[in-house]
């Protein structure tokens, strides 16, 4: 969400004929994202809708810029002529991308992502011992400047945000990041402030990712994951048959206290063995400190010193891939879902840390006899970026020309007006070209 109140101008309640029309314009787009690209008459066989239903979205989403016709042509089964197959509308310079920030206690992370979820571009920015007050625009600044530098002539729909803690999507805002010391902070609109941009959405990285596998990622997700996030912060989401539960006030998701089996690291809730004192990368990196492996207390340096071979920086890597393993095994025995995702900085580059993991997980479980089950995201080492850019977009797929109406009126613009970033670094208003003037 961008702000607190209504933007001036927003249309008033949908009628019944409006709901449809959005209804059917999602399932297009998802159809399209999940077989295309395809011809119209295959779109109305994978959907269930109508011909002329499809027909009608399509010139719709044809219009707004999200579809965009390709220049071959699709063969009919029967007599007739041959049909233009559709797709998501991707490419330089002309297909719409998101922005998105994971925003970390010591480094954040950009990117642009495509309608189909991949990052085009992305860059890391550290800010340890930043001041948290002034953090977000900071944040903003850099953000502004990556943009600048990548966009291009892309339309820009928004930025979504993901950063760890208690998020409340629904009001932009960080309820409590008790690594940043945030409590009831307005992230969305101090980055919207900051960006210039009239689209900012944020939420809590792990539902981030997990929305991400569940529109973009393996078809096992919309069924039913479990996402574990390790890093600074260690939090959890659960989705179920493709909505990720957020629970009363958006709190769902904290397992830093998960009691990890094994584990008597102290924790400064008082008690000893917490999932977050154990693994996270604060932890590893101040045991990694103190055994001499690093120079400072950092778990990107533990990281790089076992890529370069240091036997003691692997072992403790495994050391705390079992550690995650054994809280993995907890997660699956109260939740069984059909996939485990596993964000976690050593197992996202190696996968010899993820089979640590899987075997911790295996051996503790008294439900899961099959490692294939527990997995990184889908994006890989992106998948943060990738994340943040799906907290702007999972609204699109479910919403699209309302969300795109929402932006045109927020931005001052007609239907279909896309934000774009200027020469100078500023964000500035761009109107999304006619379908007919956009390369292929």
């Amino acid at each position: 969400m961008t702000a607190e109140t209504p933007p001036r101008g927003a249309a008033g309640p949908r009628g019944a004929g409006d709901c449809r029309r959005e209804t059917n314009a999602a399932t297009v787009l998802r159809t399209v994202l999940d077989h295309g690209p395809l011809a119209r008459s295959a779109i109305a066989r994978h959907s269930g809708l109508s011909p002329a239903a499809v027909s009608r979205q399509a010139t719709d989403l044809l219009r707004h810029g999200l579809l965009r016709e390709l220049p071959e042509r699709a063969e009919t089964a029967g007599p007739g002529r041959p049909q233009i197959p559709v797709d998501l509308h991707l490419g330089a310079p002309a297909g719409p991308v998101a922005g998105g920030v994971h925003l970390g206690v010591d480094v954040s992370s950009f990117g642009l992502v495509d309608l189909r979820g991949r990052v085009v571009a992305r860059r890391r920015f550290g800010h340890a011992g930043a001041d948290p007050r002034v953090l977000p625009a900071a944040v903003a600044a850099e953000l502004r400047l990556f943009l600048a530098q990548h966009l291009g002539e892309r339309p820009l729909l928004g930025v979504g945000a993901a950063l760890g803690g208690w998020v409340d999507p629904d009001r932009g805002r960080v309820v409590r990041h008790d690594a940043l010391g945030w409590t009831h902070r307005p992230l969305a609109a101090e980055l919207a402030r900051g960006l210039g941009v009239p689209a900012v959405r944020v939420d809590n990285h792990a539902r981030a990712v997990a929305q991400s596998e569940i529109l973009f990622g393996r078809p096992e997700a919309r069924r039913s994951l479990v996402h574990l996030f390790v890093g600074n912060v260690v939090d959890a989401a659960l989705g179920i048959a493709g909505v990720v539960h957020q629970g009363p006030g958006s709190a769902a998701g904290e397992v830093a206290h998960l009691p990890v089996p094994d584990s008597h690291a102290p924790c400064a809730c008082g008690r000893s063995g917490c999932l977050a004192a154990t693994a996270s990368n604060r932890a590893l990196g101040e045991t990694a400190y103190r055994r001499g492996i690093v120079p400072e207390p950092d778990a990107f340096l533990v990281v790089d010193a076992a890529a370069a071979g240091d036997g003691r920086a692997d072992r403790l890597l495994r050391e705390r891939a079992r550690a995650v393993g054994r809280a993995v095994a907890l997660l699956l025995d109260v939740l069984n879902p059909d996939l485990v995702v596993v964000t976690e900085l050593a197992s996202l580059l190696d996968p010899c840390y993820l089979e640590e993991i899987r075997g911790a997980a295996v051996d503790l479980s008294h439900v899961c006899h099959d490692p294939e089950r527990i997995v990184i995201p889908h994006a890989g080492p992106a998948a943060m970026p990738a994340a943040a850019g799906t907290v702007l977009l999972n609204p699109f797929f479910r919403n699209p020309l309302q969300s795109l109406e929402g932006l045109a009126l927020r931005d001052g613009e007609g239907d279909g007006a896309f934000p774009g970033t200027g020469a100078d670094g500023k964000i500035e208003g761009r109107t999304a070209r006619a379908p007919g003037s956009m390369p292929p």
